[in-house]
């Protein structure tokens, strides 16, 4: 009996997991298929693209000076060993524009927004709205997940081209003013070294995450029960799953495109 407890648990645990993914992949099926079928509710989308990306401009900006700052000052502290500081700033440019701009806006819009979507929809489903709307004949996929999820597509690119320009005045900022690099040579090393693709890369790369963090919360908020206990595990996993699948998909779509 002592052996078997912990046998059913590990079993039960494994069923779980494939259940989830089974609905999760079920739910995103179902939200491509309603995303090109009328109606086509777009005051709700722009609503949806309020919350997410207005509601997380100011964090994402906030985040992307100090980010750009903090590398420009690391970057020249290593590269004086080298007397190289002139590459300051194609460093830091090609690091925002690949790499950091998308994977830090993912994860912050995630802890504010994706947060937030688990959340209300959460709090729908424990309220029993999302039954209601059923019974109204409106499709909550449709109603609810949808433009929550267009709305991610399209406002994580936007504010992940906004990180890379600001982390880049964070950077202008600390090489040049207070680090004394040439204003010239910071320039056009950024010129002569960043090229469109590196600037592609990034927008794609949000957009992937811009899908996923929204899909999860909705999944999370979507499927959440136990009342308003529910509700908080809901929005945890969300963030904390949210953010592990931003890392793990940043590294396939950076295998894919430099390799």
């Amino acid at each position: 009996m002592s052996v078997r407890k912990p046998i059913e648990a590990v079993g039960q645990r494994v069923i779980d997991v494939i259940e989830g993914v089974g609905k999760a992949t079920q739910l995103f099926a179902e939200t491509l298929v309603w995303a090109i079928r009328p109606p086509y509710r777009i005051k709700i989308l722009f609503n949806a693209m309020e919350f997410v990306g207005v509601g997380s401009l100011f964090i994402v900006l906030l985040t992307g000076i100090f980010t750009g700052a903090v590398f420009a000052l690391q970057g020249a502290i290593a590269f004086r060993l080298f007397n190289a500081e002139s590459l300051v700033g194609s460093t830091v440019a090609i690091s925002l524009a690949r790499e950091l701009s998308p994977v830090l806006t993912g994860l912050m819009v995630t802890g504010r927004a994706g947060s937030g979507i688990a959340t209300e929809l959460g709090t729908m489903r424990v309220t029993e709205q999302i039954d209601a709307l059923y019974t109204m004949a409106v499709n909550p996929v449709q109603y609810l997940v949808v433009p929550r999820f267009v709305a991610g597509l399209i406002v994580v690119p936007a504010l992940s081209v906004l990180f890379t320009l600001v982390g880049m005045v964070g950077a202008y900022f600390v090489g040049v003013v207070l680090l004394g690099i040439d204003e010239g040579i910071f320039v056009e090393k950024v010129k002569l070294y960043v090229d469109p693709p590196d600037l592609f890369s990034g927008i794609l790369k949000a957009f992937v995450f811009g899908g996923i963090l929204t899909m999860v919360g909705c999944y999370k908020g979507f499927y959440a029960s136990g009342g308003a206990r529910g509700v908080g595990l809901a929005t945890t996993q969300s963030v904390v799953v949210s953010s592990v699948l931003i890392l793990i998909s940043d590294y396939f779509l950076t295998a894919l495109m430099f390799e």
